[in-house]
């Protein structure tokens, strides 16, 4: 049985429209845990409300994703889940979403999947997956990179983000659940499927799956938006920030293979220190 798991702080609206999306799915064999981390703008009673349905697993609001995540996949494991699914709440699936994935991790029951994600106000591809050079620290945008007549079944990609991510039970048992210790927001999804690639386990971009995204509404682009000192520092050092060095550091010590660590190190701070004021 597949589990989704969404971890929700606040936003309620995108809650309510991402569970609507799941309720309108093609294939319903599956449930959903949301875990709700100490929201205070009603979420709590619209969930009990609106979605009887849904297992609610409740935090005290500093689990931040990956801790949320982990608490999620404890509670689906403990309810018999065979295969876990990550999604955040500010997406929506389109209706063959989960049959999509179904499909192909019938396929290859071993691999991890993640989804074409579209922007939900143009329905333009936005993100398919990436390649990473370790060497040179440059990614290969798959979306870039493919023809319009390939756009369609599984891409190998490097590591996926957690919206819409499909892990198989036999993943977890090998490696266990995210690395909430040392990467508690961001990386953590990056990180954990670095980690199943390590192990053996195929990590694909599934482009016969799509889910449509907020780009605006992330969290780097939320801290971008206004740029500051103070947004600088949140980027370098805060828990939700994108360019956080601490995060970045751990990351590459976990993955990056050692020959080519500290080019990969140094040049990953350069960005990071800069990039902030050039996007």
């Amino acid at each position: 049985m597949l589990f989704i798991v969404i971890p929700v702080f606040n936003r309620l609206k995108y809650t309510r429209d991402c569970l609507l999306s799941l309720r309108q799915q093609t294939r319903q064999d599956f449930r959903v845990v949301v875990v709700d981390d100490g929201s205070t703008d009603g979420t709590d009673q619209m969930l009990a409300r609106e979605f009887g349905e849904v297992e609610v697993v409740t935090g005290d609001g500093n689990l931040f994703w990956t801790a949320g995540v982990n608490l999620g996949i404890r509670r689906a494991l403990a309810l018999g889940a065979s295969r876990i699914m990550t999604l955040n709440n500010d997406l929506l699936v389109l209706p063959d979403f989960v049959d999509r994935m179904l499909y192909w991790a019938d396929q290859h029951p071993t691999a991890v999947l993640g989804a074409l994600e579209l922007d939900v106000a143009t329905g333009q591809p936005v993100y398919g997956g990436e390649r990473l050079n370790w060497r040179t620290n440059t990614r290969h945008d798959l979306l870039a990179e493919l023809p319009a007549s390939q756009r369609h079944g599984l891409h190998p990609v490097t590591y996926l983000p957690g919206r819409g991510l499909l892990i198989p039970l036999v993943v977890i048992e090998k490696i266990g659940l995210f690395d909430e210790k040392r990467l508690p927001h961001y990386l953590a999804d990056f990180d954990y499927t670095s980690v199943a690639r390590r192990h053996g386990f195929p990590v694909y971009c599934n482009y016969d799956a799509r889910l449509s995204t907020y780009p605006e509404e992330s969290g780097q682009e939320q801290t971008r938006r206004f740029r500051s000192l103070r947004g600088y520092y949140q980027h370098l050092f805060g828990i939700r920030g994108g360019g956080n060095l601490r995060n970045f550091t751990h990351f590459s010590l976990k993955n990056c293979p050692p020959q080519y660590l500290p080019y990969y190190l140094l040049n990953g701070y350069a960005r990071r220190l800069v990039g902030y004021f050039m996007h």
